[in-house]
């Protein structure tokens, strides 16, 4: 299996993918811990933080989602935030350790009278120093260049899911409308931010034609997000069976195999995984998390039990970061729990 070298290829094949989602568990991870090795330092995560700047209200159908208006899930509806409430977030995110500061609106896309203010807190909180991310929905050529013009870094636009089981999360928006979108985005030269929840009920084939779809991209993501699906009262999904922790991880190595260079993010669902599963999926090739007390609207866990556990691991934020202070994680932030949103739903 020299093909799995760890070299970076945007021509991989189902069967191949399949190849790697049916390895031993310990192959496995010991084929992504070299390909890991090879391209980052293995003890280095990056932190980013996430905020919700529109909350609710979402016209799309995402069976999985908290702020989709078609379910009631008993989540308040919030205007988008006023500019300086977003720039104290991201400065408050900066003393915490995190470098990247992504903000997510629930909108099916921008419209025109708030690009000006999207725009706006951009340039502001890239001028506290962070990297900036935003998943605002879906994006037209010359939104995406506006983005770019702005300073933006990152665009988040997820795909989900594969494209055969993807009309059984969403009916509201079609798979090639996020393609689309991604398009858009590497076309304007951001970066791309593109990965999948996993759990929605889906079958292993479909986890890996959700890989193999990212991974034959023109480019690899830049940041590949793996979430695990939070179950929500008053979805669709809120019932669905647990998916099985080991393949959980298994998805991850197989994103790292994939996509050597990309930063894969061990997004939604940390707050349900024990410590040691985490510790896996690090040693699986997750190199980025989310933290905070709330990602979208279900909690994530805190950035003191994070630097603990970084501790104990004996891993740290990448070198560009600061680093996590006790007397700065411990200290509390006054903010409003719904600012905070969960990485699952940044398909937008």
């Amino acid at each position: 299996m020299s093909q799995f070298s760890g070299v970076v290829r945007t021509d991989w094949t189902r069967p191949e993918v399949r190849a790697l989602f049916e390895l031993p568990f310990n192959d496995l991870l010991f084929r992504a811990q070299q390909v890991h090795r090879q391209h980052f330092d293995a003890n280095a995560v990056q932190v980013s933080t996430l905020l919700s700047i529109k909350t609710g209200a979402c016209p799309e159908d995402c069976k999985y989602c908290s702020q989709s208006g078609h379910y009631d899930t008993g989540l308040d509806k919030e205007k988008l935030l006023a500019i300086e409430k977003v720039v104290e977030e991201a400065r408050n995110a900066r003393e915490k350790g995190a470098s990247r500061f992504c903000m997510g609106a629930a909108w099916r896309s921008p419209r025109e009278k708030d690009m000006p203010y999207v725009l706006e807190m951009v340039k502001r909180v890239k001028a506290l120093g962070l990297e900036t991310c935003m998943t605002l929905g879906m994006l037209d050529g010359g939104q995406a260049q506006q983005l770019a013009e702005a300073g933006l870094d990152y665009y988040n636009h997820n795909l989900d899911t594969s494209p055969e089981h993807y009309n059984q999360i969403i009916t509201t928006r079609s798979y090639q409308d996020r393609l689309d979108t991604l398009a858009h985005v590497r076309d304007a030269g951001m970066k791309v931010c593109a990965g999948g929840i996993v759990g929605l009920g889906e079958s292993r084939e479909d986890r890996v034609g959700l890989l193999t779809q990212l991974a034959t991209l023109p480019a690899h993501p830049d940041s590949v997000p793996i979430n695990q699906l939070v179950k929500i009262a008053g979805t669709p999904l809120g019932e669905v069976d647990d998916l099985d922790p080991f393949e959980f991880v298994r998805t991850i190595a197989v994103a790292r195999i994939l996509m050597p260079r990309s930063m894969v993010r061990l997004s939604a669902g940390r707050e349900q995984m024990p410590e040691s599963l985490q510790a896996l999926c690090f040693l699986a090739g997750a190199n980025s998390i989310f933290y905070g007390e709330k990602l979208l609207t279900t909690a994530n866990p805190e950035a003191e039990a994070d630097r603990r556990l970084f501790q104990r691991l004996g891993i740290h934020p990448r070198e560009e970061q600061a680093v996590f202070e006790p007397t700065l994680a411990a200290a509390p932030v006054n903010r409003p729990a719904s600012l905070w949103r969960d990485a699952m739903a940044t398909a937008g």
